[in-house]
């Protein structure tokens, strides 16, 4: 996707930042939204992250007027917009199914919210010229939507949104009618898009991937309720509970029990190994051992690690590293070691040694 006009051809003024608080969305007696609280910068890429049934969706929706809440509040620049018809909001959506008109040509199809707007025909036609230069696909305005690819459809509908100049973005699921090879391209379009519009949006995807490549920070959604908000990076290090960090990336998760007090505490690990708790960490209630694949080693020690027995379950060989499978007790964990051309690979129904550091550990609960 490449610009062919200045981008402020399109841009909506200054970028807005959206405040939600306090809100609670109910469908009848069921508890969909549980007192959301979220504060999203001007100009930031934000993502709603979680599996389905989480409430990332119709959070969105809510935003854009289409759901309705009985508590809290949602300020885009500075004005409450709970109670404000959707019409009325300025917000950009793009769909999950995109939604175009089949009978209308590309030029048309972006056109339509404009002309809905009664812009004057002038007015209509730089927008949508505007619009398809900056998506990059000012050469095929004249054909039906039939008669593009997954990713040019998508381009149009992304095109017909930004056309009306909207105060804010909104992507639900936009990438997933895509294949693969297409989804990493197209993302990567979207967030040079979002850069050189400046504009603030939210990016709804319950795929993990998606959200940690393209978004500045991300909210964490389960059963309704947001369990984190932080960067990926920050996410992905230091998850706050076991969901977290389950969905965040492949985590190892043992159980045991806390032993000892003060600077001799440690944890016993079932299925054999005890793991000092380094000084000043808090171990919550019931919680678990998380740790990383890539932050253990296996059939040596580090200076400074620790000993866990294990037996070698499986392994894949996974080209820049092997990713094993070792039984600790009824546990599984997995382990990714670097693999270097000459390597002997470790075999299934081998004993073995991890080696995993205490300070690259954490103890999370639910």
């Amino acid at each position: 996707m490449t610009a062919n006009i200045n981008s402020a051809a399109l841009a909506a003024g200054p970028a807005k930042a959206i405040s939600i608080s306090d809100v609670n969305l109910y469908y009848g007696a069921l508890h969909v939204l549980k007192n959301i609280n979220l504060e999203i910068q001007p100009g930031e890429f934000f993502a709603f992250l979680g599996p389905s049934g989480c409430g990332k969706t119709t959070l969105l929706r809510l935003i854009a007027g289409f759901n309705n809440a009985r508590q809290g509040k949602v300020v885009i620049g500075g004005q409450d917009v709970l109670d404000m018809p959707a019409w009325k909001r300025d917000i950009g959506m793009v769909f999950q199914s995109y939604a175009l008109w089949p009978h209308m040509t590309v030029a048309a199809n972006v056109a339509f919210g404009l002309e809905e707007r009664r812009l004057p025909r002038a007015e209509v036609d730089r927008r949508v010229k505007a619009a398809l230069d900056l998506v990059g696909l000012k050469h095929l305005a004249d054909r039906r939507p039939s008669q593009l690819s997954g990713g040019q459809q998508q381009r149009v509908a992304l095109a017909r949104t930004i056309a009306i100049e909207p105060k804010v973005l909104l992507l639900d699921e936009p990438l997933s009618n895509l294949d693969a090879k297409m989804r990493v391209e197209v993302r990567r379009e979207l967030r040079e898009l979002q850069q050189r519009l400046q504009l603030t949006t939210i990016f709804v995807t319950h795929d993990q991937e998606e959200a940690n490549t393209v978004c500045d920070r991300i909210a964490v959604f389960n059963e309704g309720s947001i369990q984190q908000v932080g960067t990926p990076m920050g996410l992905y290090e230091k998850p706050a509970n076991l969901f977290v960090a389950n969905f965040l990336g492949t985590a190892n998760i043992l159980d045991g029990k806390v032993a000892g007090s003060g600077a001799a505490r440690s944890f016993e690990v079932v299925g054999g190994g005890s793991i000092p708790i380094p000084s000043g960490t808090e171990v919550p209630e019931g919680a678990k051992l998380v740790f990383r694949p890539q932050y253990a080693t296996i059939g040596s020690l580090e200076p400074g690690a620790v000993a866990l027995e294990g037996i070698i379950a499986h392994r894949e060989f996974l080209g820049a590293t092997v990713r094993y499978g070792v039984r600790i007790g009824a546990a599984t964990v997995l382990i990714d070691a670097p693999f270097h051309s000459g390597d002997a690979l470790l075999e299934p129904g081998a004993t073995t040694t991890l080696g995993l550091k205490p300070s690259s550990a954490q103890w999370l609960a639910h």
